[in-house]
């Protein structure tokens, strides 16, 4: 999806849509993005439907490398609190014709995979 129309369908959603900020919605299409190339370069290019699952796990690592001991904070401001909120806005998205879906996709593969204070906040605390 081009740059314009995504931020178009980002619009549209935030017409309807207030728990979530601007932010959040593209923080979830980066993390979607780095999730897909690097299971693709785990599968010698192929690229594939990414399970819930999958995406939460690149969700984390995305969020840890590009914003380290902020992502928690950044997070919590843009309304992500948990891991449903990654799976609400992919929802969003798929409703709105940004991703696709397959059938047996459900908000269900997003529930509580981890916890935020355990993603993101527990790495940056000091060990006694």
């Amino acid at each position: 999806m081009q740059s314009n129309q995504f931020e178009h369908a980002v619009a549209s959603i935030l017409e309807k849509e207030t728990r979530f900020q601007p932010g959040a919605y593209f923080l979830v299409r980066e993390a979607l993005d780095f999730t897909v190339d690097r299971l693709s370069r785990e599968t010698n290019g192929e690229k594939r439907h990414v399970s819930g699952r999958e995406l939460l796990t690149g969700f984390r690592d995305y969020v840890l490398q590009e914003y380290g001991p902020m992502g928690a904070t950044l997070l919590d401001d843009w309304g992500i609190t948990k891991c449903r909120h990654v799976g609400e806005i992919v929802f969003l998205f798929i409703e709105n014709g940004v991703f696709g879906k397959q059938d047996s996709d459900s908000l269900k593969d997003f529930e509580e995979f981890f916890t935020f204070e355990e993603a993101f906040a527990a790495p940056f605390q000091a060990t006694a």
